[in-house]
């Protein structure tokens, strides 16, 4: 079975007719074969999108809700079929599968909610018999270029929004996690999403990404990636007066003060680090240690991270799955020898794992760093993967001053137990999320997610603020006197 593009309502096969494989990196299973597109592939797509795109914009949004709540309830009821796919496809072991797919489901009832609401405002006029209003349009064609590490869930995000304001989409996921791809769009088309409404074009970014940045039917890309490839999304979309939101890297803190419970950080040091393998945006891969109770934690640590199982991720027992690919597997080591040529301490792990049944995939021990400055380049830039470094301080202000000298500002944690303290690294710390006495990861639907700094271009997914990405705002002016009446210059007569 070839997995195919899904275009104007049909599932077909790219243009050139070539194909790639996806691959299980915990074993290198193949999963599945599949269509590798082209920029003529991209360009039916968004063909289709436009087509689709007048009639769709005029369905009222509460019933352009229903499908998203039927689309809801097919993905709850293949919850853990989906999961599994995440697992396979992705390598993320099984809870976190379970985590990836339900997360797309709260995002995709959360949005169907919107339907309802879509919320705009009236204000009084300032002329006598005047009516002034704001209404959310939607903006047109929707480039949605998703990443490998949240196959599921990330493109509910950018996906629902888009839809239940009244957009058309081409979707392009990552080359890793195709599969799961089609089976959202199945979904979709499942729920009674009109042809063409919804298109997806699989492939390489470098061909299908860059085509569907460029084209001109497109009125707004967004991506999530790493900041890099990001930066390259927002030079072509400014050239081209594009619409452009962005989610791009991390390199998240949690601070650990002299007063902290160092049993609960350790807790939320070991999920934030090493879970999905440090492959999130929102991964912890800085410790910020109070030096007074710098041994006791990295001791602490060292324990917990030398029993962590790592496996293929289908099995309940595993801890730490493996890395997506060869490609990042090797990315991460090259830090590994980047980190003890600066100069830190490798306390633990370092080296790709490759025993018993990981010898076929790409798994990489859980690493940690001691000794760690500030500006080293392991405590400076994403390394997207299990490793994480230790930087002491000796107080608060210095610990926040550490937080927020790097290039980037998605996530941050602080433990402690006094309040004053909390509602300081509140108030300073200079990132998109801050967390107290909880890990770096772990957001909510209903909230805002981004970034300051190099992490994003000011835009926010999920919440209702996800809704201003994908709607223009226009000013509504009722004017019932009977007369023509100047604005400003009737204020003075």
């Amino acid at each position: 079975m070839v997995y195919r593009n899904y275009i104007g309502g049909k599932w077909v096969e790219s243009k050139s007719g070539n194909t790639f494989e996806s691959v299980n990196p915990a074993n290198r299973e193949i999963i599945g074969i599949v269509t590798k597109s082209d920029a003529a592939d991209v360009d039916a797509a968004v063909e289709a999108a436009a087509r689709a795109f007048p009639a769709w914009r005029k369905v009222p949004a509460p019933r352009r809700a229903e499908i998203l709540f039927r689309a809801g309830q097919i993905m709850l009821a293949h919850k853990e079929e989906l999961s599994q796919l995440v697992t396979r496809e992705m390598g993320k072991v099984i809870k976190e599968g379970r985590g990836d797919v339900q997360e797309g489901i709260d995002m995709t009832i959360y949005m169907a909610g919107e339907g309802r609401r879509l919320f705009g405002h009236t204000t009084p006029a300032e002329l006598p018999d005047k009516f002034a209003m704001s209404v959310r349009d939607p903006i047109g064609v929707v480039a949605a270029i998703t990443p490998w590490n949240f196959p599921f869930a990330i493109p509910t995000w950018k996906i629902m929004p888009a839809l239940v304001a009244g957009n058309t989409v081409v979707f392009k996921p990552a080359s890793d996690t195709p599969v799961l791809a089609v089976k959202l769009v199945e979904i979709m088309e499942e729920a009674g999403l009109p042809a063409g409404v919804l298109n997806l074009v699989l492939g390489p970014g470098g061909t299908v990404g860059d085509a569907l940045i460029a084209h001109p039917g497109v009125s707004l890309v967004s991506f999530t990636g790493s900041t890099d490839a990001g930066r390259g999304v927002a030079v072509k979309g400014a050239q081209l007066m594009k619409r452009v939101s962005l989610e791009m890297g991390g390199k998240n803190a949690i601070i650990v003060m002299d007063d902290a419970d160092l049993d609960l950080a350790v807790d939320g040091i070991i999920w934030s680090a090493f879970g999905t393998s440090g492959q999130r945006c929102t991964a912890a891969s800085r410790l910020i240690v109070h030096q007074s109770v710098r041994q006791e934690l990295t001791d602490m640590l060292v324990a917990r991270i030398g029993a962590l199982r790592l496996g293929d991720g289908l099995q309940e027992s595993t801890d730490v799955g493996p890395v997506i690919n060869a490609l990042q597997m090797q990315k991460i080591h090259g830090y590994t020898e980047i980190g003890i040529e600066e100069g830190a301490r490798l306390l633990i792990g370092g080296e790709a794992y490759r025993e018993g049944d990981c010898a076929k995939g790409f798994f990489y021990e859980p690493t940690l760093f001691d000794g760690v400055r500030p500006e080293m380049r392991i405590a400076q830039e994403e390394i997207f993967g299990p490793t994480t470094a230790l930087i002491a301080v000796e107080s608060l202000d210095e610990a926040i001053e550490v937080n927020n000298n790097t290039r980037y500002g998605l996530s941050s944690s602080i433990y402690t137990r006094d309040a004053n303290k909390a509602f300081r690294a509140m108030r300073d710390i200079s990132t998109g999320i801050v967390y107290v006495n909880a890990g770096t990861i772990g957001a909510e639907v209903h909230l805002p997610f981004g970034g300051t700094r190099g992490t994003g271009n000011g835009h926010r997914e999920a919440g209702q603020a996800a809704l201003d990405i994908f709607t223009e705002w226009k000013s509504l002016y009722v004017d019932f006197s009977g007369r023509l009446q100047k604005a400003q210059i009737d204020l003075d007569s």
